[in-house]
């Protein structure tokens, strides 16, 4: 069973001659066909046709290479037979992807909760908590007992407490409509009896509810007739004795009954046509099964036993009130563990000393959050604004979803993003780890809020138009074995790898074991929770390089397709990472996936049924490393125009699937500097010299941004406070600061500050750049001019034209670039302009250019443009000539 898929267009890096690609055509370019068999899996011939070609994207970009085709194809092979491993034990796409329908704590409609937990090295399981006493006998299920499967999953369920003075239902099954108070089944017109026998009226012909309200008798007659009174009782003394074959039983029953009067129940025949495969054939009546199958089931009376909320409030209270704290109990081989479930949806953290616990999140409808918006139409270029709740408030305190939504939502929207990105969203132990040493993959964490203020904070900006990413960690979990994961029944193999393997060799962190099939299904579904639940947009997978190879990405890489198919590439985190691409862009299709990988693993954007990996962009981690590099080690005049471009551009085969930045969190988070702090640390304009040192500063801090967000892919992202140069870094509470608050939060008051709001009306400026002219959805731009001497860079994208003189000293009055289309050209956005903070050197009248016939740099006309130092401009077409 294949996933449909959603077939993008998207390239990879490759460089490869003619021969090499003879090479692939003939080798591994060929399609091996198989005569189809009865019973047969799918043939290549069959998958072709479907438009699946596991080298398709090597064949594509014309990459040959032997090994790396042969691994992309087992690949595919293993991928298949885990697929259909995995519907023989989930029947269903939605089983795999919606596993948190059923584990963890749930209110079943027939007045109970259950819980199912998966632990398979614990002998014994209870749910312990302010509910029961922390009983560890009250609640529990056990090995060998109702409760416990082969899988290693366990199952308790825990009824409503019945009131006092109350008589429980006369039904044992009797539901309740938990969500709101209707109340059909209290409307007291007929009695239960009543309604069952009005529903067997209408439902049953006479005769045919015999079997219905006789169940056993025929059975019981027929075991008599069959042994006798004193006949055998068990299977063992079953064993030996003869039995008739089917056509003598049939032929037997009809000379018995040959003179019985005619009935209105069907005639059917049993004949043994002594087939293997087929061994009772049935022939009925056609009349009679017709009008059986137009029949339809008494649904409507068996709802009139379906009371509401209201009645079952008169008689019940929840076995676990909303609000409690409870963790599981296991009995382990290595004695007794209380922890966290796994599948909990709200935790507690252990804060001073106190252990973790569950929370359970059940509010009554009537309090519950009721969304309001829907989910914004997905943009064709995306503008991201990276946040950490916890730091986005201007007090040294962590802040909440509350604060974030009335305070921070409006700030974004305003400066013209069109999607957030939050990081440490998901509960995690150690506040100082920024969120990524995650201990519950499916809880929202408590620090900031209830899951429902995280809902309202989704809602409004759904509201404001604005997209909402999710940083997600499945490349590692926490070590932590008191609230995480880690040795979580007891044994060291049921979530993550045993050894080393199952270790971060440098983050002591712990590896899942991503060929597990419980694994597997624990976080496919925590994606399909947090779209389901929270109306997520999509997710950023954090460091893919940890997870798809044995050295966590920690060796170096030549650049040759050994690296990524050789003896330290973790198969089974390709196969998860394939999984969830289908998984996602199937059930949600306007879902987006980006890709952070170190490495740059060929495919990462491709469709899974060409070979790829199915994301949908993949994040540039060498420009803000060589920003980092450039503004901290290297003298402004000894910058490399070629080394910027090759930087920013990464490889244009894949350019256009590019998500790209200058900084995000990692540069100025625990250690780092943010640009604007290395740039002009502290403004203080009444300092000698520090005029123009804060020139200096603030005008790369814009060229930077401007060339960082205009030459790459549909995609652009920005930390937080970096778009008004905030001048101090990040840094958590931890003992080595004396948990200290004092630079974990984010200084807007600056925007008051003239520089902060010139560098903010700038970013704003840019992003409405985009939103306007729709310049990053235009496909990639053609870069012109490169001049590493004059220090100018020039390219076009679009109707726009940009040019950057980043010399820090020489300044151009009439510096030729060429242009494509003859005509005039006019400034839209000039770094240097007063507004921005610049010293306006081009006045109002230079700021229309009519173009030459003179070719210049491979194209038909040029420009001769003044380009003061350290400065960019944006030249638009306005108006062309034609000669």
């Amino acid at each position: 069973m294949n996933f449909p898929n959603k077939v993008r267009t998207t390239k990879c890096t490759a460089s490869t001659n003619q021969q090499q690609q003879q090479d692939l055509n003939s080798n591994d370019g060929k399609k091996k066909k198989k005569k189809k068999k009865k019973g047969d899996d799918e043939t290549e011939e069959d998958e072709e046709k479907k438009g699946i070609n596991p080298v398709g994207f090597l064949t594509r970009h014309g990459i040959s290479h032997k090994q790396f085709a042969f691994f992309l194809r087992e690949r595919h092979k293993s991928l298949k037979d885990l697929k259909d491993e995995l519907f023989k034990r989930n029947l269903m796409l939605k089983d795999i992807a919606y596993g948190f329908e059923l584990m963890g704590l749930h209110r079943h409609p027939e007045h109970r909760m259950d819980f199912m937990e998966w632990a398979p090295g614990a002998r014994y399981c209870s749910l312990i908590g302010d509910f029961n006493g922390w009983s560890p006998t009250d609640n529990s299920a056990r090995e060998g007992h109702f409760g416990h499967d082969d899988y290693g999953y366990w199952f308790i369920i825990l009824e409503d407490k019945l009131k006092d003075g109350v008589q429980p239902d006369q039904l044992y099954f009797q539901q309740y409509n938990y969500v709101d108070d209707y109340d059909k089944g209290d409307s007291g017109d007929a009695s239960i009896e009543e309604i069952f026998k009005k529903a067997n009226d209408d439902y049953w012909e006479p005769g045919e509810d015999t079997f219905v309200n006789r169940r056993f008798e025929v059975p019981a007659k027929l075991y008599e007739q069959l042994f006798g009174p004193n006949g055998p009782q068990t299977e063992e003394e079953l064993e030996g004795i003869p039995f008739p074959d089917a056509e003598t039983r049939d032929n037997e029953w009809k000379q018995l009954h040959k003179n019985d009067p005619p009935s209105n129940l069907p005639s059917c025949t049993v004949i043994d046509e002594g087939k293997e495969y087929d061994i009772y054939n049935i022939k009925s009546d056609p009349v009679w099964l017709e009008k059986i199958r137009a029949k339809k089931p008494p649904l409507p009376y068996w709802f009139e036993t379906r009371k509401g909320r209201q009645a079952w409030l008169k008689k019940y209270a929840p076995a676990i009130p909303h609000g409690s704290k409870y963790r599981v109990y296991f009995n382990t081989p290595s004695g007794p563990l209380e922890r966290v479930p796994a599948w909990a949806t709200y935790v507690q953290p252990d804060t001073n000393g106190n252990e973790a616990s569950a929370i359970h999140w059940e509010p009554p409808p009537e309090h519950a959050y009721k969304w309001k918006n829907k989910h914004p139409k997905v943009p064709k270029s995306l503008r991201i604004y990276e946040c950490h709740v916890g730091i986005s408030g201007s007090e040294p305190k962590i802040s909440s979803f509350t604060d974030f939504t009335e305070k921070v939502l409006p700030h974004v929207k305003g400066a013209g993003y069109n999607a957030i990105q939050l990081i440490g969203v998901v509960e995690h132990k150690d506040y100082f780890t920024v969120g990524y040493r995650v201990t519950n993959l499916y809880a929202v964490s408590s620090r900031y809020g209830t899951p429902d203020d995280f809902k309202r904070l989704v809602d409004e900006a759904h509201g404001l138009g604005l997209l909402v990413f999710l940083d997600i960690v499945h490349s590692y979990s926490a070590a932590d074995e008191m609230v995480g994961l880690s040795l979580f029944d007891g044994s060291n193999d049921c979530y993550f790898h045993t050894g080393k393997r199952g270790h971060h060799k440098y983050w002591g962190t712990r590896m899942f074991k991503y060929g597990d099939h419980e694994v597997l299904q624990y976080l496919l579904s925590n994606l399909n929770w947090w779209v389901e639940e929270y109306q997520i947009d999509g997710f950023q997978f954090h460091s893919l390089s940890s997870m798809m190879y044995t050295h966590n990405g920690f060796a170096s890489f030549t650049g040759n397709l050994d690296d990524y198919c050789n003896q330290y590439v973790d198969k089974d985190a390709f196969l998860y990472l394939v999984l969830a691409n289908e998984l996602l862009h199937t059930l949600h299709p306007d879902i987006i996936t980006i890709a952070e990988d170190a490495t740059f693993y060929p495919g990462l954007c491709e469709p899974t049924s060409q070979g790829g990996l199915g994301f949908d962009y993949y994040v540039n981690l060498s420009a803000p490393e060589m920003w980092t590099s450039f503004i901290k080690n290297i003298p402004d005049h000894e910058w490399s125009m070629s080394k910027i471009v090759s930087a920013l551009m990464g490889n244009r085969q894949n350019a256009d699937k590019m998500l790209i930045y200058a900084e995000n969190h990692n540069q100025c988070i625990s250690g780092g500097e943010s640009f604007a702090e290395i740039l002009f640390g502290e403004i203080n304009e009444h300092t000698p010299g520090s005029t123009e040192s804060l020139l200096r500063g603030c005008s790369l801090h814009k060229m930077i941004r401007m060339i960082t967000f205009t030459i790459g892919g549909r995609a652009y992202l920005n930390f937080m406070g970096n778009e008004f140069g905030h001048p101090k870094r990040v840094e958590f509470p931890m003992p080595s600061n004396d948990n200290s608050y004092s630079l974990a939060h984010r200084c807007w008051y600056l925007l008051s500050n003239e520089v902060h709001h010139n560098l903010f009306s700038f970013d704003k400026d840019l992003m409405n750049l985009d939103e306007n002219n729709r310049l990053l959805s235009r496909g990639l731009p053609h870069i012109h001019h490169v001049n590493d001497t004059t220090m100018v860079i020039s390219y076009i994208r679009g109707p726009l034209l940009f040019v950057f003189n980043f010399h820090p000293t020489e300044a151009y009055e009439r510096y030729s670039v060429g242009v494509e289309e003859a005509g005039e050209y006019q400034i839209i956005l000039n770094t240097d302009e007063k507004k921005y903070g610049g010293r306006g050197l081009v006045d109002a009248q230079q700021h229309l250019q009519r173009t030459m016939s003179r070719k210049a740099d491979g194209l038909q006309n040029c420009l001769e443009v003044p380009l003061p130092s350290r400065t960019a401009q944006v030249y638009k077409l306005t108006r062309i000539l034609r000669i």
